[in-house]
């Protein structure tokens, strides 16, 4: 895509820019059936002008925003150029990302096309440029954290890099373990096996795996201890070396409990943290070992700290909107 931006001096600093879209794109892959992207676009800058005419998109309105509009078209054409359609969600999620950094600090493209796994035709991959950060960090670094709400893919984010691992043979097995108490239930309290008992805590983990690799191979990966689904009590005494480990839900440990999870560390292996520090299970009085363990390991070389926040939320819309709904009544009530 050629641009050519005109400043057009006004007393209201008026800018233009043109695009010019190559013919081997059909307008509609930029512009969306029925002109749905360009209405996005629309929605997302309403005081700028937008005309489309042939192949050419002309922008006109304040400089900042045209400025906006520019890189916004130049990423979703890097976007079309690998073969990846555009949707309303990536173009939404486009704009969310300049406008959060002024447009100088994030590029769509390379979050909306960096693949992590690909499994019967669906790809995992980020969405947000934070979510882009976290999968960066658990490439760089030894004992990661993702801390943040419900639905910004903390956990399914870090499994599928547990699997792309296992895949490419940088560990030999997958451990992922959860707390087994919440909302106040203890294991012996509750009716049936062990395998009952535990496996309530440890679905979400399972269902996350069965979009990640073949349904038939799970067992036998499972039965194998290439894969170990197992409660977070299961991992005292161990010492685990060429794994990928992944504890989920780590706002409901103990100060005790956490301590004694990173201490399992071993050779060759690789740990992620997942955790939403507003939701924590926890008996009254009892501290949560997510909270605490922010400070003790602030400034720790090889560990990272990755905060996603209601802006990766990759639930439906409503969901981000309720998650800053309940932060400004707690912020209201002092909790």
């Amino acid at each position: 895509m050629t641009q050519t931006p005109t400043h057009q001096p006004s007393p209201t600093d008026e800018a233009t820019a043109r695009f010019t879209v190559p013919a081997k794109h059909p307008m509609v892959t930029v512009l969306g059936s029925g002109d749905t992207l360009l209405r996005v676009i629309e929605r997302a800058f309403p005081a700028t002008d937008i005309h489309v005419r042939g192949n050419e998109i002309r922008a006109t309105g304040d400089e900042a925003e045209v400025r906006l509009v520019q890189r916004l078209f130049d990423e979703m054409m890097l976007v079309l150029r690998t073969g990846q359609p555009l949707t309303e969600d990536a173009v939404e999620r486009s704009i969310a990302m300049l406008r959060g950094t002024g447009g100088e600090d994030a590029s769509p493209a390379q979050v909306l096309t960096q693949n992590i796994l690909s499994n019967r035709g669906k790809t995992i991959r980020p969405k947000t440029l934070n979510q882009k950060r976290y999968v960066d960090a658990i490439d760089q670094h030894t004992v990661v954290f993702g801390i943040g709400p419900a639905g910004t893919g903390k956990t399914y984010l870090a499994m599928a890099k547990a699997v792309q691992a296992l895949q490419s043979k940088q560990v030999n097995r997958i451990i992922l373990t959860r707390p087994a108490v919440e909302a106040g239930e203890r294991l012996g309290f509750l009716p049936g096996t062990l395998y009952e008992k535990i496996d309530p805590y440890l679905r979400p983990l399972y269902d996350a795996l069965h979009d990640m690799l073949d349904p038939d191979s799970i067992p036998r990966l499972l039965s194998a201890g290439t894969i170990e689904v197992a409660p977070l009590a299961y991992m005292r005494g161990r010492t685990l070396n060429d794994a990928f480990i992944i504890l989920d839900e780590a706002q409901n440990t103990s100060t005790e409990q956490m301590k004694m999870f990173l201490t399992r560390l071993g050779f060759e292996s690789k740990i992620v943290i997942t955790g939403d520090v507003t939701q924590v299970d926890l008996p009254g009085g009892t501290q949560s070992g997510l909270r605490q363990v922010q400070e003790i390991l602030d400034g720790v070389d090889d560990v990272h700290f990755s905060r996603l926040t209601s802006q990766d939320v990759v639930r439906h819309k409503l969901v981000g909107r309720i998650v800053d709904a309940y932060d400004r009544y707690d912020h209201r009530t002092g909790k």
